[in-house]
């Protein structure tokens, strides 16, 4: 259990006790007794002043339990049940989460009361295995944590314990309710209220390590997770996260932050002036900057300016300009291989028929396992290559498709490629931007006519070596 949260709720269940303090006196008449302004008979005061003056939390709750079990309608029931509660907290979570459901059933506004419920029911999902059982403590967490934000003033708190207590338990509850929809992937509503956690924490327990620091890291992941990510905020606030957090936390934040960097900017160069700008800012500040990193239509770009000889880039460099690269730079590479015949050898086959081959040419295809190319056969196959085999195929570039579909004014002679093919592997990925970028495009297939499988050569038959024969 975590001493250190849990001294901050005990404190706020002071503050909500100390609002409606039932605090003993003397007596106000031979047969009454009263216990801050509350009237009781001798007995009840007597049995109250005994619970509430045992020195362990645990004689003190039994005594508690008995007196509300003798008194079950006390004038003084909310305040008694809170001060159990608090007692509990000490040695038992179970009878804690119990007690202040009994306890919100005569003060469904308490704050003491869901602060504990929000705290108690978010522990219970992080230890729990099964994800029904850890998605129903979030959703009950979360539940909780609403309420606890419309709560209103009791009449019998003051307006300063009141915005002191509220100002405490506001970020718990936001974060309760963030965790809640990271664990749905509502990426979108988590980081609403991360940030808003954030925003509502003492500026202190942003740089110590606790439960804030650690929110500042999963407002991160959920940037890094979200559709699409968000790889400059991920950077930030896992960047923010690590800087003041103790190992092995820091090297494990570090990983997700640099990744996200590189992801944005291409490579490490410059990640320096990030750590050095989380240190000091919690959000990042109007004048903080990072250069994307080229987009795939830039980087064809750069590649066609600088290769005098198209015809001579590799077959996974020819697709990627093909897949990615402007209609006016596609075309130029699809110009220097239009209708050629050629020979490609031991390429992988994926799938087979008698009148088409699907196989893997680049090497990217090839370790993705995915077809990037259709050969029809000139002639029906006499025998069918196995999928996996490798084989030497001859055909003429005819067209090709990116994501199934034939760029303007080229033809399709396929249909789009099978279900489940993905964009060849080691091609450059679409970087994110603060705006949404646009949808990366499908996967390549280039279409040959007139194949055939080329058989290979049989080696010249050895000529039989002389027989010497002996001379009688």
């Amino acid at each position: 259990m975590n001493k250190v949260v849990v001294a901050s709720l005990l404190a706020v269940a002071c503050i909500a006790v100390g609002g409606r303090s039932v605090v003993a006196q003397a007596p106000a008449s031979p047969d009454a007794q009263s216990s801050g302004g509350v009237q009781m008979s001798p007995a009840e005061y007597k049995a109250y002043n005994d619970a509430i003056g045992q020195s362990t939390p645990q004689t003190k709750a039994a005594a508690l339990e008995s007196y509300l079990t003798a008194y079950p309608n006390s004038a003084v029931k909310a305040s008694t049940l809170q001060m159990l509660m608090t007692t509990y907290s000490s040695f038992d979570p179970t009878k804690t989460l119990s007690t202040a459901d009994r306890l919100l059933q005569v003060q469904p506004d308490n704050l003491a009361a869901l602060t504990f419920e929000v705290y108690f029911r978010k522990q219970e999902a992080d230890k729990a295995t099964d994800p029904a059982a850890k998605q129903a403590a979030l959703e009950a967490a979360a539940g909780f944590a609403q309420k606890g934000l419309a709560a209103t003033k009791p009449k019998e708190m003051s307006d300063a314990d009141f915005e002191k207590m509220k100002t405490s338990v506001t970020p718990g509850f936001y974060g309760a309710i963030a965790a809640n929809a990271a664990n749905k992937k509502d990426m979108k509503t988590a980081i609403t209220n991360y940030t808003a956690e954030l925003k509502a924490s003492p500026p202190a327990a942003t740089t110590t390590p606790g439960l804030t620091l650690q929110d500042t890291y999963l407002l991160g992941l959920a940037y890094y997770q979200s559709t699409p990510p968000d790889y400059l905020n991920c950077t930030w606030f896992t960047s923010r996260a690590a800087a003041f957090a103790p190992e092995p936390y820091k090297s494990e934040f570090l990983k997700v932050a640099t990744y996200c960097y590189k992801k944005y900017h291409g490579s490490d160069e410059g990640y320096d002036a990030v750590t050095t700008a989380v240190q000091a800012n919690l959000f990042p500040p109007p004048t903080f900057s990072v250069k994307p990193a080229p987009s795939p239509a830039d980087i064809v770009a750069q590649v066609i300016a600088a290769t005098p000889d198209l015809a001579t880039l590799a077959v996974s460099d020819k697709e990627f300009i093909l897949q990615n690269g402007k209609p006016e730079d596609a075309a130029k590479v699809w110009d220097t291989v239009k209708g050629k015949s050629v020979q490609l050898p031991d390429v992988t086959v994926v799938s087979a028929t008698e009148n088409a081959i699907q196989a893997s040419v680049s090497d990217d295809a090839v370790q993705s396992k995915v077809a990037d190319f259709t050969f029809n056969m000139k002639e029906p196959l006499k025998t069918v290559p196995e999928p996996g085999t490798k084989v030497t195929l001859s055909g003429t570039y005819a067209s090709y498709t990116v994501g199934g579909v034939a760029p303007a004014g080229e033809a399709t002679a396929t249909p789009a490629p099978t279900a489940g093919e993905t964009p060849a592997a080691g091609a450059p990925a679409a970087t994110s931007t603060p705006a949404a970028p646009a949808a990366a495009p499908g996967p390549v297939m280039i279409v040959m006519s007139d194949s055939a499988v080329v058989e290979p050569k049989k080696a010249p038959a050895k000529k039989p070596a002389p027989v010497h024969r002996r001379r009688r």
